[in-house]
Order: C-alpha cells, then structure tokens, then sequence
C-alpha cells in the first residue's frame, strides 16, 4: 500500500514544534492533528480519511545506502501495524530514524512504534 507523504516542509517543522513526541532508542515519533484531513478525505478514492507519513533519516545515521534501508524497515514497520487497522486517522505522523537502527531488523522497529503508539494514544479505543 502507497501512503500518503507530508511534502511541505514546514509541516515537518509543524510537527517537531506542536507535535506530541516519543523518543525512543531506534526511532522518534511525532504525532499532530491535521487540519487539511477533510480536504485530503474528500479527494480520497475511497471518502476515508488518511495519515500523511513523513520519514526522516539523517547522514549522522550513515551512508546512502544505510539511510535508504531505514527508511524502507520504518516503512515496513508501519505497513504492518496499519495493516490492523487499529491507528487513529487524520494525523500527521512523522518518523525521525536514530543512529541505533543501523543493523536492526524490522521486527525490532516495529515493536518500538508499537509502543511508540501506546504511548502517544495513537491507537483507537472503539
């Protein structure tokens, strides 16, 4: 599944300010109401509305290549709790990797966003 990217940069810098924020070991997560869900859920496909993901990996994790492996294990990570079907919509949600996820495997963040979203009340309770 394509998720829906944040492209402006200052709603990057929108979420690290006003965001809720969990601070882990592999990752960084910041949660923030957006305010143009209705204007993206109208222009859905399916009328439904989304989470706009951002990724944020920084040269201090490493190389290129380094760089392009954690984006695709967070996004793998997040691919697979979305698939539950249990996260709040309407968000932005960014993800700022850490220097500590070089080598780790995409079991290991998942379970941190896990609990990254316990944390944050980013899972529905209906």
């Amino acid at each position: 599944m394509k998720f829906v990217a944040i492209k402006e940069h200052h709603l990057y810098n929108k979420a690290y300010r006003q965001g809720n924020r969990f601070v882990g070991r592999l990752v960084a997560v910041y949660v923030l109401r957006d305010y143009a869900a209705r204007k993206l859920m109208m222009a859905h496909p399916l009328h439904c509305y989304v989470n706009r993901i951002g990724l944020s990996v920084t040269k201090k994790v490493g190389g290129a290549c380094v760089r392009t492996r954690a984006k695709r294990i967070i996004r793998e990570a997040y691919r697979a709790i979305l698939k539950e079907g249990n996260l709040k919509t309407g968000h932005l949600v960014v993800i700022a990797a850490r220097s500590e996820i070089v080598g780790k495997k995409t079991q290991d963040v998942e379970r941190e966003l896990r609990y990254a979203f316990d944390k944050l009340n980013f899972y529905r309770t209906t």
